[in-house]
């Protein structure tokens, strides 16, 4: 894909995200609407795999995990879009008996999916021990990657898998933290202000990119091909990719009010009409 079908694509999932959690009258559409840029670019064109040879063991593939799993609206859009399940799925969203669930779930053997998530602070974990068990199979050219909320960072676990990974080297791992400064409750710095990200990573012995312009499709692929170009230096990566919530609807847009609500028809059509369908269709309901 040229850069202009990556930025169809950007609108056509925003779309996909929209409609999911109007259908269902559930989800989390803020968080999923900002991070729509780093999976296309993560999917399309960063990442190794085959999207028909799926595999829990992901053997011989890049793999990614979403630690914060509440925002499964655009995971489930890339995925499909990208070619492990039909979007005719995504109709389905947080219905019963669904495989689309609310938080994504190995339970339904959804293809792309490797753990269940959206319990906040384990994905950093998951990943170091997916890195780790890389190495040991002696796969020294993949790389794990894992995305995370800046309101995540509010558990403790997050901290403990950060110094692990830098005390023991993990230099196949890439995590993205979507710093987009919301959280479920408010603004960060007034909930629980984290300081200067930056300068706690790397005390931590990591590695840390940033990109203000993380709704930028071309500027989100050249972090984090600077990010995988520094692979195997003897420290793990973190990307912080500054990001609005609710980007592409302008009453969503860095309003926290959006990180858990449904658009109601209303404001699902003035949604839509600011992304107007692209050549890649929209999936049937």
């Amino acid at each position: 894909m040229n850069i202009n079908d990556l930025k169809n694509l950007c609108t056509q999932v925003r779309r996909d995200i929209l409609r999911m959690v109007n259908h269902a009258n559930s989800g989390h559409p803020g968080g999923s609407l900002g991070c729509t840029e780093y999976l296309v670019a993560l999917y399309q064109k960063i990442m190794y795999f085959d999207p028909k040879k799926f595999t829990m063991d992901g053997e011989g593939e890049d793999l990614f995990f979403l630690s914060n799993g509440h925002i499964s609206p655009v995971y489930y859009s890339v995925l499909a879009r990208t070619g492990f399940f039909s979007i005719k799925e995504l109709s389905t969203f947080r219905k019963l008996n669904s495989r689309l669930q609310g938080h994504p779930s190995i339970h339904g053997g959804l293809p792309g999916i490797r753990i269940s998530s959206g319990s906040l602070g384990q994905g950093m974990s998951v990943a170091i021990g997916a890195a780790i068990s890389k190495k040991l199979s002696q796969e020294f050219n993949r790389i794990i990657y894992s995305l995370h909320g800046d309101g995540e960072l509010n558990e403790g676990q997050i901290w403990e898998a950060v110094l692990y990974a830098g005390a023991n080297h993990i230099d196949n791992y890439i995590a993205t933290v979507d710093y987009n400064r919301q959280q479920i409750d408010g603004p960060i710095d007034k909930v629980l202000p984290l300081g200067n990200i930056k300068k706690k990573f790397e005390s931590f012995d990591w590695m840390v990119l940033e990109e203000l312009e993380g709704n930028n499709i071309e500027k989100v692929i050249n972090v984090l091909k600077k990010a995988k170009n520094e692979t195997g230096k003897r420290k793990p990566i973190l990307i912080i990719l500054y990001t609005q919530m609710g980007y592409g609807v302008d009453f969503m847009k860095g309003n926290h009010v959006w990180h858990g609500k449904s658009p109601n028809q209303k404001e699902l059509k003035k949604a839509l009409s600011q992304l107007p369908e692209t050549y890649l269709g929209d999936y049937p309901l």
